[in-house]
């Protein structure tokens, strides 16, 4: 369990990190950058952790959706970037698949 706290984690530092780059405006504000590197450099470091118990496929994916919906949800609040139908179905679709992959994938870490 603690392998998917690390995922998590790390999942919230890159959105962070993300949502930090914009505000960053090509790295021309320097709180920002700084900040925005530094969530990077967490999420890559938490990420490389839980990659000890879960096969590298389903955190990879776990990583990428949910990525996407916090960063999804961080262009609403911080940005007002509402997305249009497309990308909410594209979403749920996305999201849906990882789920199956969590739930129903059989492969097993070495």
């Amino acid at each position: 369990m603690l392998n998917y706290l690390f995922l998590f984690l790390a999942i919230v530092a890159e959105a962070g990190g993300t949502t930090l780059l914009k505000m960053s405006e090509q790295f021309t504000k320097l709180v920002p950058s700084i900040f925005s590197i530094l969530c990077y450099l967490a999420s890559l470091y938490l990420l490389s952790l839980c990659l000890r118990g879960i096969p590298i496929s389903i955190a990879y994916a776990t990583w990428s959706a949910l990525g996407i919906a916090l960063i999804t949800i961080s262009g609403i609040v911080f940005f007002k970037q509402m997305p249009d139908l497309g990308a909410i179905i594209g979403l749920i679709l996305i999201i849906s698949g990882v789920a199956v992959l969590n739930l129903f994938s059989k492969m097993d870490i070495h």
